[in-house]
């Protein structure tokens, strides 16, 4: 009887094996959290760039490649600027990054707009809990109208004043005071002083 011919043991295709396929592997990764975060579906996001949501799994699994033509479309569609995709190149080392934030490390939202910026304090936006700084420039606001997530959400006021409304209530908070929310009824921040105001959130995930 012949002798078995040998094979080589069977490669894991799901496993990044260059430098590129990390980067991939890594925005995907970003986009598939931060779509998750702004709880929009696969389809929304699709249907919002004009590519097949087959082609966008593949990008959040880190399969294909990502232009950065379509990524600056993807940036405008989930409101975030396309530096947020990209680290610095003096950034964390990969045994920290699922852990840790460095503070000089943090990803940030500027919504100019409305005079707030978002900072994530968490390694990652997927998870059972997210935490985020907001900062309110005076008479900065959470936008035009109230919002309402799912899941509950709680509120440090670090640093200022806050006007807080959660339905037809207003409540002024000074620093060191902290509120929670259920997420049932829609909640509206305003700073309604003359420095900034600085908030630290806990919320919780939202799984899909």
């Amino acid at each position: 009887m012949p002798p078995r011919e040998s094979r080589p043991p069977a490669q894991d295709v799901t496993a990044p094996t260059s430098s590129a396929e990390q980067e991939d592997l890594r925005i995907g990764r970003q986009l598939r959290d931060l779509r998750k975060s702004r709880k929009i579906t696969l389809a929304e996001l699709a249907h919002t760039a004009g590519k097949s949501v087959g082609y966008l799994s593949q990008v959040e699994r880190g399969v294909s490649s990502l232009p950065i033509g379509l990524l600056q479309t993807l940036s405008d569609a989930l409101g975030v600027r396309v530096s947020w995709f990209f680290q610095p190149s003096d950034s964390q080392t990969e045994v920290e990054q699922d852990y840790i934030v460095r503070a000089e490390y943090r990803r940030s939202m500027n919504l100019s707009a409305i005079g707030a910026r978002e900072e994530l304090l968490s390694p990652r936006l997927s998870g059972q809990l997210i935490l985020i700084m907001t900062r309110l420039q005076p008479g900065g606001s959470g936008g035009e109208t109230p919002r309402q997530r799912r899941g509950e959400e709680a509120g440090y006021l670090e640093h200022g004043q806050l006007e807080l409304t959660i339905g037809d209530q207003v409540f002024h908070l000074k620093a060191g005071d902290s509120f929670s929310l259920n997420g049932d009824e829609p909640h509206w921040i305003r700073n309604p002083g003359e420095t900034e105001t600085r908030i630290v959130w806990v919320m919780t995930g939202v799984e899909y």
